[in-house]
């Protein structure tokens, strides 16, 4: 049986805030913002039925010791003796879905529940559906089953404050109560019954000495304490609250787009508590489809990631009143790195596709560039074109126009810049909305960045139109003599290089699939017929690379000999919108598969993914991608195998702590941690020749009406 311990992200759409809670110890909290869990320690328990004791879920640690900062020779007698043990592991269970994350230890029970909703257009939706969808809060029950007890006993539930420039206060008002720190986190309930007490130690508030001294504002943790009656099985409904008051980000000013509903995060606490039955319903319905789809590893896996993407979303609002969508990269905090948006595509184009747009908008608006290109070694320049950063900033920081917080120039490897891929991000990511969606009035709008697109494609090529193969060749003159390099930017030349790329070579010609496809329903009938051209050329110069025994390099003509499963990842975009893959190039990637798929290549003892046979560091949103490919595509049956090794990376001791993430070195957790990037796993349930309408249907529960 599998360890209940790891932490999980449980967060409201777009306020990128979270409760962390799972790991044993002070490894979670109410979080803002940041590239981790906050280090709280969290209280949920219940009063033993003897009394005078309490048992505890194990995610806090003894806070006694406070008191001693200022009664330091102890004259005080303020201190209590510690009343609070913690369940021991064995009497612990949790089932852990999307929306519900709910533990067991003896009679109590603490649920955890997130909303899992779209986010309906800002620009022409109902104010009240916008409002329900992002409101800053997610809802917790505890009950308390005392149906044999002689005895009334109290059950709670807060939190320890973690931020040491602002103080915990109490919330009591008229119909609500709770803890709070300052005005940014709160937990509150409308239960009448219920009491809110702020100190050093949760004794102190369990047994207060009077009811005056629960106000202790010196204090930094606060509960909510109730009282189950003999024979009563009762449950407690609270709303844990998130809210930031001005400014959001800085380089593009924004606030946070709630706040056009909300002033206070009372108003908010008040909103969740008020439609608790609704979300409730919404999150069981969702996890209750996920599981009936899905094998208990890969439901478990798409939960953590679904939960791991929400807590990273902002929804902001410009000055203009415009909306902005943003998805923060993890524990890394960069802004709509492209390499994500367009993996994240396929799940954000099912649930809400008009933040695929605004995220695409504002890259043609302000994170385009154009940039001449090089061939390595030499310094002279040729006709380049239109380009994308690789992200818009960093921690809430907008970076300035025409450049993203992360590249530089240079480099060889990590840190460069990205700018064929992140050409090529954009089509995809384009070409999918427009395509799933139909929204040709954008397509139209578009039209001169799709030709510009293409034209930069093809210069990036080769300058000469004799020597054009359909593969990226040239690295882009921002680079300065450094080389150009791909999303994997960790790993080596096998999976990093562009220049001359398999990945990207497939990718390329996925890009110029999609790039054709647009263009003939724009009528540019020769610019797609340019479009064709280039995808054949790669067909050619991909097939012509493998060798006798049909595998592939994982840079082609350069002598890097590697091989890599990312080969085949490029097939998704046009697999899902229904579009033909070349004979020719689906056969030879399908002899490559099946060559790489064997032990000692590109899997690990465990019977894990290794998506490069010279690395060991494996990134699960790509393996979770390829996996669809080589099921879908291919014909492959589900590597159960892979699925339980997968899972039981992330579930390990050492990287249970940054919930979901996508970089595993050998099974361990070094990068990309607290991370976003994993709902590429929804597409594990898309079967049939919708994919996107079957993703849609899991999330939202109803038919494709987009």
């Amino acid at each position: 049986m599998s360890s209940p311990f790891y932490n999980s992200h449980h967060s409201p759409i777009g306020a990128f805030a979270t409760l962390t809670i799972g790991q044993k110890g002070q490894t979670g909290g109410l979080g803002l913002e940041l590239p981790g869990p906050a280090n709280e320690g969290i209280y949920v328990g219940v009063e033993d039925s003897e009394g005078g004791r309490y048992r505890a879920l194990p995610f806090f640690q003894s806070s006694e010791g406070r008191a001693e900062d200022f009664d330091v020779e102890g004259l005080a007698e303020f201190s209590r003796s510690p009343a609070i043990d913690q369940f021991r592991g064995e009497e612990i269970e949790r089932t852990m879905g999307a929306g519900i994350d709910e533990w067991r230890a003896r009679d109590l029970t603490f649920r955890l529940i997130s909303p899992l909703r779209p986010v309906p257009d800002p620009d022409v939706c109902e104010v009240d559906a916008l409002r329900d969808a992002v409101t800053p809060a997610i809802l917790a029950e505890i009950t308390v089953d005392n149906r044999r007890g002689g005895k009334a006993r109290r059950a709670f539930f807060g939190y320890q404050g973690s931020d040491r420039t602002v103080g915990m206060r109490l919330i009591d008002e008229e119909g609500l109560v709770g803890v709070a720190q300052h005005t940014t986190t709160a937990i509150a309930t409308d239960d009448p019954g219920v009491y809110a007490g702020i100190a050093f130690q949760a004794e102190k508030i369990l047994q207060p000495d009077c009811a005056e001294n629960l106000a202790f504002l010196v204090g930094n943790l606060g509960l909510l304490v109730g009282t189950v009656q003999p024979g009563e099985i009762r449950t407690f409904r609270f709303a844990i609250g998130f809210f930031r008051e001005g400014t959001a980000t800085t380089g593009l000013k924004t606030r946070y787009l709630y706040r056009r509903f909300f002033d206070s995060i009372e108003e908010v606490l008040r909103h969740a508590l008020a439609r608790f039955d609704t979300v409730c319903r919404e999150s069981e319905g969702f996890d209750a489809r996920l599981r009936r789809r899905l094998s208990p590893d890969r439901a478990w896996m798409a939960a953590q990631a679904i939960r791991s993407y929400f807590g990273s979303t902002q929804l902001l609002e410009r000055e203009d009143g415009r909306p902005l969508w943003v998805v923060n990269e993890g524990e890394y905090r960069m802004m709509n790195t492209f390499d994500l948006t367009v993996d994240q595509a396929f799940f954000e184009l099912a649930l809400n596709p008009w933040t695929v747009r605004n995220v695409l908008d504002l890259f043609v608006e302000r994170y385009s560039y154009i940039d001449e290109v090089r061939f390595p070694g030499s310094d002279e320049s040729h006709p380049g074109g239109l380009a994308f950063t690789h992200d818009m900033g960093v921690a809430n920081a907008f970076s300035r126009p025409g450049y993203s917080g992360y590249e530089q120039s240079r480099l060889n490897g990590c840190f460069s810049y990205m700018s064929a891929e992140e050409l090529m991000n954009w089509v995809l990511t384009a070409g999918l909305y427009d395509a799933y969606t139909h929204d040709f009035a954008w397509a139209v709008s578009q039209r001169a960045t799709f030709l510009a697109a293409l034209t930069s494609l093809i210069n990036r090529d080769d300058p000469d139109p004799a020597a054009r193969n359909g593969v990226i060749g040239l690295d882009g003159a921002r680079c300065e003599g450094g080389k150009e390099i791909t999303t994997y930017d960790s790993l080596d030349a096998s999976l990093g290089q562009a220049r001359n790329s398999l990945y990207l070579a497939v990718k390329g010609w996925a890009t110029y699939v999609l790039l054709e496809n647009v263009l003939r329903r724009l009528d540019e009938p020769e610019a797609a017929d340019d479009a064709r051209v280039q995808a054949d050329r790669a067909v050619r110069t991909i097939a012509a690379a493998a060798d006798a025994d049909g595998l592939l390099p994982a840079v082609i003509g350069e002598g890097i000999e590697a091989r890599t499963i990312p080969a085949i990842e490029a097939l998704v975009y046009p697999f899902v919108l229904g579009l033909p893959i070349d004979p020719e190039l689906k056969k030879t990637l399908g002899r490559h598969l099946e060559a790489v798929l064997r032990p000692g290549i590109c899997k690990f003892a465990d019977g894990g993914w290794k998506l490069s046979s010279m690395s060991r560091n494996s990134w699960l949103s790509k393996i979770y991608l390829c996996q669809f490919v080589a099921e879908r595509v291919f014909g492959h049956a589900p590597d159960t195998e892979a699925d339980g090794a997968h899972a039981g990376w992330l579930r390990s001791e050492e990287n249970a702590y940054y919930a979901w993430s996508d970089q595993m070195l050998a099974g361990r957790a070094v990068g990309s941690r607290y991370y976003p990037r994993g709902v590429t796993s929804v597409l594990w349930i898309a079967e049939g020749d919708r994919p996107l309408d079957q993703v849609r249907e899991l999330l939202v529960g109803v038919g494709a009406v987009v």
